[in-house]
């Protein structure tokens, strides 16, 4: 693992899903699983998320149209932390879920809400 993307998608995956989150999927994963995780590192952290056209801000709550929007809701959680931690409010979390469930329907939109919800009761206490 000794790419520069590798070591910059690293960097950035660390900072916007948290080092022990990151360092855990890393750690639980054997050489046919680190293929997937070093793709993803590389690719979507390196690359996209380290580009200089949006800010992480922006980034997240694409994100998580696109999560909902696809049906993953378990991802979506973990992305919902990740907005927060990006500088999201819980405000603009919630009108960005509106905007989910307005267009990509209600199911999905209720799923969304409740993966926020279950993300986010950690965050408001």
């Amino acid at each position: 693992m000794d790419s520069e993307l590798f070591e910059k998608g690293l960097e950035t995956r660390k900072q916007v899903l948290g080092a022990k989150y990151v360092d855990e999927n890393l750690a639980g994963s054997d050489a046919f699983m680190m293929t997937f995780q070093r793709a993803v590192t590389e690719l979507a952290w390196g690359y996209a998320w380290s580009r200089p056209g949006l800010d992480r801000k922006t980034r997240s709550i694409l994100t998580l149209g696109i999560l909902a929007g696809l049906g993953r809701f378990q991802e979506l959680g973990i992305y919902t932390n990740a907005a927060v931690a990006s500088g999201v409010t819980i405000d603009e979390i919630t009108e960005a879920l509106v905007q989910i469930t307005v267009y990509c329907g209600t199911p999905a939109g209720h799923q969304a809400f409740l993966a926020a919800h279950e993300a986010l009761r950690f965050t408001e206490d």
